[in-house]
């Protein structure tokens, strides 16, 4: 199989944040990629910049909070979306708030929402996110799961809908 010429693969860092009652905080895209559905806050990775510095700018720039970095939780790959065949490399960081004064950034945002765990499975939440928070929160009964890599066309805000999305 061909692969066409990717100008670049995009790499960005996602802060899994959970505070000491084991809440997460989700925040409601109000740009593309994932309109309107709830995610983690992250973005991405700029030239020269460190992991954990792109990771905590990104928190700070769309919450307003400050978090330290506890440990990976895993890496998800999207190959293929949306029209331009983009390829986003993801690494999915578990962080702690040290500050818990939410300041959403509306010019990307429009909520920004500490959710407890049973919250979690029925939210409209990308397939990567989801399967980011099964893996945090696996006592949880996760409909709507699919695999790393399959149907990455519903990594598409609107192109499926959670019942043509294995539901």
């Amino acid at each position: 199989m061909a692969y066409p010429l990717q100008k670049q693969i995009k790499t960005s860092v996602v802060a899994c944040i959970i505070d000491a009652q084991q809440r997460i905080l989700l925040t409601k895209r109000s740009i593309p990629p994932f309109f309107g559905q709830w995610v983690m806050p992250g973005g991405k990775i700029d030239h020269g910049e460190a992991i954990q510095q792109a990771l905590c700018r990104e928190v700070e720039e769309e919450v307003g909070l400050v978090v330290t970095l506890d440990q990976l939780v895993d890496v998800y790959e999207h190959i293929g979306i949306g029209e331009t065949n983009d390829h986003y490399i993801i690494l999915y960081y578990r962080a702690t708030p040290q500050t818990f004064t939410i300041k959403t950034n509306p010019a990307e945002l429009s909520e920004a929402i500490w959710f407890r765990a049973e919250q979690l499975p029925e939210l409209d939440i990308p397939p990567g996110s989801r399967h980011i928070l099964s893996l945090l929160y696996p006592e949880q009964t996760w409909p709507h799961l699919e695999p790393p890599g399959d149907n990455v066309e519903c990594e598409i805000p609107g192109v499926c809908s959670l019942s043509e999305n294995g539901g």
